[in-house]
């Protein structure tokens, strides 16, 4: 009876997780995770031992991490200077798309992909109403970018930060293997936007050179760089990521003018919350059995080909999220006879799936939400260009690992 309950509030855990509330309640995915971890802590699924056992420390470092140093550039001004340099280089809408297409999968690949969303949603949206232009399809370029740009770093998003920890994968190593996906992604992207917002990019075009205000402060902009390049070069060496990402970015907190409550201010808490939280449900799967039937599942499903794999992935991460999915498929993955080529195609697999509807992902959502004051990214608006998108990028993905 209880292994049977020890499932239902697990699957009730990944279902609010994957939409993210709870009938007729107020909570977020965050508190969804947290409170299904304590409900399996109090049904006795799993002691309190083996839930700190199941934090993987190293990930929820890494991600510590790399929001010290994404807080330190918001506050410095850099991503106003990138958007200040992105219009200065637009010349028209199309360029305008390109420009911010290639600059958030950039920024997207070296940092969090949450993070460069949140930063840069506002810009884009001032500098496209500035000029006269639609902002909903820049904004959704600002949400597929941020994903496919993601997917070639360790560090670019939640789920690789998890799959380099799992899989061993240098940095180096793995992005050479993903960085032709999300080069090849990013054209993709480029191409349906404007095949399906036609009205936007095609025809007699005004345009208006806007330059948005921004301060930039030198000192701390010099001290992120410093920390920046540590951290490529600790990378490169072959230094593991959690503890090359700490190095680095430790002394940032460290300052004579900047106060590090501002920086910790700026942190989003509740990831590592969600984090944490889905760690010991994983955990209680695990240790209440329920685990093994799920890999024999998936094994059935799947079989050993890596294209089945990517399916499954994709299909996993669109009805639970990817980070869920990715915790799920953990233990299959390292069963397969080629668990580097498959933990590449849970990489790529689970971060491309997100873009499929506007709920795909959390960046998504982030760049609907701090648009939503200015202007409605509806979903059937966003489903048109992240469909297609979703679909010509797996498949690329695929024929390039598989």
């Amino acid at each position: 009876m209880q292994h049977n309950i020890v499932l239902l509030v697990t699957i009730a855990t990944y279902v609010g997780v994957a939409v993210g509330r709870w009938p007729w309640l107020r909570a977020n995915r965050a508190a969804i995770a947290l409170f299904g971890a304590a409900l399996l802590l109090g049904l006795n699924a799993i002691t309190l031992e083996q839930a700190f056992a199941a934090l993987d420390l190293s990930t929820l470092t890494l991600l510590f991490s790399m929001m010290v140093l994404n807080a330190n550039l918001r506050l410095c001004g850099f991503f106003g200077w990138v958007a200040s340099k992105v219009m200065r280089l637009a010349r028209g809408p199309k360029s305008l798309l390109a420009l911010i297409l290639a600059t958030c999968a950039a920024l997207s690949a070296l940092f969090l992909n949450d993070t460069i969303c949140l930063m840069l949603t506002p810009l884009v949206l001032e500098i496209a109403l500035a000029v006269g232009r639609d902002p909903r399809p820049y904004l959704v370029a600002v949400a597929l970018s941020a994903n496919i740009g993601s997917v070639c770093t360790l560090t670019g998003n939640p789920q690789n930060m998890l799959i380099g920890i799992s899989s061993q994968i240098g940095y180096v190593e793995f992005f050479l293997a993903l960085a032709p996906v999300s080069l090849v992604g990013v054209v993709a992207a480029f191409v349906v936007l404007v095949a399906v917002y036609p009205a936007e990019f095609r025809g007699q075009q005004q345009w208006q050179p806007h330059k948005p205000q921004y301060t930039l402060y030198l000192p701390l902009l010099r001290k992120c760089l410093v920390a920046i390049a540590a951290l490529l070069v600790m990378f490169v060496a072959g230094v593991e990521v959690a503890r090359a990402a700490l190095l680095a970015t430790s002394g940032l907190l460290i300052s004579r003018r900047l106060d590090p409550a501002r920086i910790f201010a700026d942190f989003d808490w509740q990831l590592l919350v969600f984090f944490s939280g889905l760690f010991i449900v994983t955990g209680a799967i695990q240790t209440s059995g329920w685990s093994a039937e799920i890999v024999k599942l998936l094994l059935g499903l799947t079989g050993e080909g890596l294209v089945q794999l990517g399916i499954l992935t994709a299909a996993l991460s669109n009805l639970v999220s990817n980070v869920p999915a990715v915790l799920l498929l953990r233990p299959l993955v390292g069963g397969l006879g080629d668990p580097q080529q498959a933990w590449l195609m849970v990489a790529a697999s689970s971060t491309l799936a997100g873009n499929l509807t506007l709920l795909g992902s959390v960046a998504n959502l982030i760049v609907a939400e701090q648009a939503r004051p200015r202007t409605e990214l509806t979903f059937g608006f966003y489903l048109r260009a992240g469909v297609p998108t979703t679909v010509v990028t797996l498949l690329l993905a695929w024929l390039l690992i598989g």
